[in-house]
């Protein structure tokens, strides 16, 4: 069984900062991507970065050079840094895995931008 475990959402003025965090534990051979999505009130989820085992990068056009994805392989973990902040950025964040065409997710974190 696979968990994932999201931290580190809160609620922030705009401008401001906020680092997420997610473990994956369970039966983890080897995670090829890892993504981080979000969904506000009223909208779909959306992609909002990607990250491969080897470092390749991906992000949706509204969060380019504000928002940085990383992993550490070592420790089944992908990590959001996410900076200047906007009210447009409040929404449910939920880390995502796909494991031999399963798809695995956490349980969110609430990102509350105020402007």
């Amino acid at each position: 069984q696979v968990r994932l475990v999201e931290s580190g959402g809160g609620l922030v003025q705009a401008g401001g900062s906020l680092r997420l965090s997610c473990a994956a534990s369970g039966s983890i051979f080897s995670i090829n991507v890892m993504n981080w999505y979000r969904q506000a009130p009223g909208k779909q989820r959306e992609l909002v970065a990607a990250i491969t085992r080897g470092g390749s990068t991906n992000y949706v056009d509204s969060v380019k050079g504000r928002f940085t994805i990383s992993r550490d392989n070592a420790k089944n973990m992908v990590f959001l840094q996410m900076n200047s902040l906007k009210p447009e950025d409040t929404a449910v964040y939920y880390c995502n895995i796909i494991l031999l065409s399963a798809n695995y997710w956490g349980q969110g974190t609430q990102v509350t931008v105020s402007s």
